[in-house]
Order: structure tokens, then sequence, then C-alpha cells
């Protein structure tokens, strides 16, 4: 029942009392793939006589984001990442299960839907090879977070009036997500980065679990997001009062 709506994420790259705007995409589209395999084990001597699972695992991990940068637009920048690869207990011994675990990442929607359709081929493909069984886990995530031009505007101006005519930086589409998107598919609305970097200080990356923001950065926010709250309500106002107004050239008609 809103009609807008505005967020904010700490931005460790950017000084505090600076915040960080773009029109469109701000941020990509994330999901999370989970691939468990099994196959035959045995002895490293004789790979021949199992499934060498461990290849086969590495073999997905080269070719599954290799595949997909050949199958979808390349400047849809989809990118996948893996953060975990486990298998096996012995240096001699071909293990008969193993666990991989990513994130798939896209700059534009709909190729996060395309890539995430052809997800299951690709890795059936890389891995049949091997003759290891494979169960996929495709957790779709987050579409990337596009900001309104309208919205944008209400932010820049509310920054500019509370933190200074030098506080608006332009920055680039992270490959990040964020679950404010959600919103976004339903209501106008825009997201900047809160400058949480002491000047000339450190730069730390999300989730470094040093990182260490500057609390002046908690002010800043308030102000910036009670002044973009305001003046959005103002012209909400003012839109509601223009679909009043009669047509030009009906003043005086019966309506």
């Amino acid at each position: 029942g809103v009609p807008r709506m505005f967020a904010l994420h700490c931005e460790p790259k950017v000084d505090v009392g600076s915040v960080g705007t773009r029109i469109g995409a701000i941020t990509s589209a994330s999901d999370t793939i989970r691939i468990e395999l099994s196959g035959r084990g045995g002895h490293t001597s004789r790979p021949h006589l199992t499934e060498d699972l461990v290849y086969a695992m590495s073999q997905i991990a080269i070719d599954v984001p290799a595949v997909l940068s050949r199958r979808v637009d390349v400047r849809s920048g989809v990118a996948v990442v893996w953060g975990q690869i486990h298998a096996g207990v012995a240096p001699n011994a071909i293990p008969m299960s193993g666990f991989m675990a990513g994130t798939m990442r896209c700059l534009d929607a709909d190729a996060w839907y395309r890539a995430g359709e052809m997800l299951d081929e690709v890795v059936g493909q890389v891995a049949a090879p091997y003759g290891v069984n494979v169960d996929l886990e495709h957790i779709r995530g987050v579409p990337p977070v596009v900001n309104g031009e309208t919205e944008t505007t209400l932010l820049e101006i509310s920054a500019r009036a509370e933190l200074g005519e030098e506080s608006i930086l332009l920055v680039e589409q992270s490959m990040g997500g964020e679950d404010f998107a959600w919103f976004l598919q339903h209501v106008p609305g825009a997201m900047m980065r809160l400058g949480t970097r002491e000047p000339g200080g450190r730069t730390f990356d999300l989730h470094q679990s040093d990182y260490a923001p500057q609390e002046e950065a908690i002010r800043c926010g308030v102000q910036v997001m009670a002044s973009t709250a305001l003046r959005a309500l103002r012209l909400r106002v003012r839109e509601l009062a223009d679909a009043t107004l009669p047509p030009e050239g009906t003043e005086g008609a019966e309506v």
C-alpha cells in the first residue's frame, strides 16, 4: 500500500559523510547452488575401477562456469563461484561421496532466468563422462535491485541537503545480492550505498570479520532517509492533487 520504497546498505569503500547512488541496477541477481555427488570409491592406484568422484568435482568446478559463460550473453556477467568443496579423508582413497556449493550471480534479470533454466543440463553434461551420480539443488535467490530515476533523485536531493553538495558518488553495479529487490518487483524505489569508511582509513570488505564501520555513519543514514521520506511524502501529495484536477479546457463544465 505504499507508493515508493527506499533502502540503504553500508559501503565500506566510501567515506563516512558520503553516499553512493546509481539509476538502474545497483546490485545483481544471486542464487545458491548445492551439488551432492556419489559413486564407487576405491584405491587411487585403480581409478578406472571407480567413479573418480574428486576428478569429476574438479571438472564441474571449472567447466560449469565456463560453459554458462558461453551460453549466456557475456554482457550479463554470469558468474559461478564455489565457496565449498568437500570430499575424501585419505590421500590414497577415492571417496564415495562429495559435496560442493557456491553462488551464481548475474547482472541482468533476464539472463539470470535463462542461466537458471539451463544449470541442471550443464551440470549433468559436465558430470556425465565420469559416471557419477549428481544431485543438484538450485536455490533461487534474488533478482537485481533496480533503482528508479525519480526515487534515486529524491535520495540525491536529500543527501545534498543533509550532507553537502559533494556527498554524492556514482557507484558501480555490485555483484552482491540484496533481498530489497523483491520489494521493487511491486513498488518503485531506490537503494543507496552509505559510506562507513574513516576518511584516510582502512578499506574493509563487506562481511569481513574485523569490519569496523564508523558510527558517525548512523547519523548520516538517519538524516538522509528521514529527509527522503519527507520529500517523498510531499511529492505524493502533489501527485494525488494533480490526479484530482479536472482536464484542461473543462473548467466550469459539469463533471
